[in-house]
């Protein structure tokens, strides 16, 4: 062979190694587009996964708090007749009926109590606030410091946990 054609096979194979060279280093970055694309859909997969679990558990947790609530609702006229009955046989002359019904009616409000109703303190003489009030009537208010005020309690309020499930209905002065 003559060293024209020996430098033209040279030049023809230092050619195809550098297309191979080429062809290789564009599979190469090509393979690492991929791989960096496959990286970017794994971290946000997981991060939406994180929120999914942390969402799911505060859900969680907010439905054992209110787990209850329809039980506890449907057991607070029983609580307001047992208030009422207790007036009533408090002007009785048989303390033993008193102590007993007191007795059975402590029960029945500790027991609410450790399953998270809290009863809203509401007295006499406080301001009105029809966030936290549920006003049944107005009144003519016998005295001025009473405008705007609570003048009567008419039936509590309650909330389990901080969620109210019953405004106190209550009388408001005029």
């Amino acid at each position: 062979m003559t060293q024209a054609k020996k430098a033209k096979a040279k030049k023809a194979k230092e050619s195809k190694v550098e297309k191979k060279t080429t062809t290789n280093n564009d599979q190469v970055a090509e393979l690492q587009a991929q791989i960096d694309q496959e990286k970017e859909k794994f971290l946000r997969l997981f991060a939406e996964f994180e929120n999914y679990k942390k969402r799911t558990s505060k859900e969680r947790l907010e439905l054992y708090k209110t787990a209850n609530q329809e039980v506890i609702g449907a057991l607070l006229p029983v609580m307001d007749d047992f208030d009422r009955a207790m007036i009533e046989i408090s002007k009785s002359e048989n303390q033993e009926l008193v102590k007993g019904v007191s007795l059975i009616q402590n029960k029945l409000v500790e027991t609410l109590k450790n399953q998270g109703l809290i009863k809203s303190e509401v007295n006499k003489g406080d301001l009105f606030d029809a966030e936290i009030h549920e006003a049944i009537t107005q009144i003519p208010a016998p005295e001025e410091s009473l405008k705007g005020a609570v003048i009567d309690v008419v039936e509590s309020g309650y909330a389990l946990g901080d969620k109210i499930i019953r405004y106190p209905k209550v009388v408001v002065g005029n």
